[in-house]
């Protein structure tokens, strides 16, 4: 009975698993091999773990905030904030 529980579980988890093609690098690859080699893990299993961690690596990362400072602006004469071509010869000195 624990044989074919077995089976019918790898069986499930072949039917559920997405596969997918991705082009690695060619040094990335067998560094990627060697290290699956040494950890007694398939290519598969050891990308899925290294994929795993970066993502909750990622997951954990506080959002980046950017905090701006204002200013004080105030109303200057003969300046049109909706001209645009006379707003870059202000600040151009023309």
């Amino acid at each position: 009975l624990g044989f074919h529980l077995t089976s019918l579980c790898v069986g499930f988890m072949l039917l559920c698993m997405k596969r997918t093609t991705l082009t690695i690098e060619d040094e990335l690859f067998v560094q990627l091999k060697k290290q699956a080699a040494t950890q007694g893990k398939s290519l598969a299993s050891l990308v899925n773990d290294l994929l795993r961690q970066a993502m909750a690596i990622q997951d954990r990362r506080e959002p980046y905030r950017l905090e701006l400072e204002g200013w004080n602006a105030e109303l200057q004469p003969g300046v049109d904030i909706l001209d645009r071509d006379n707003l870059f010869d202000i600040m151009d000195g023309r």
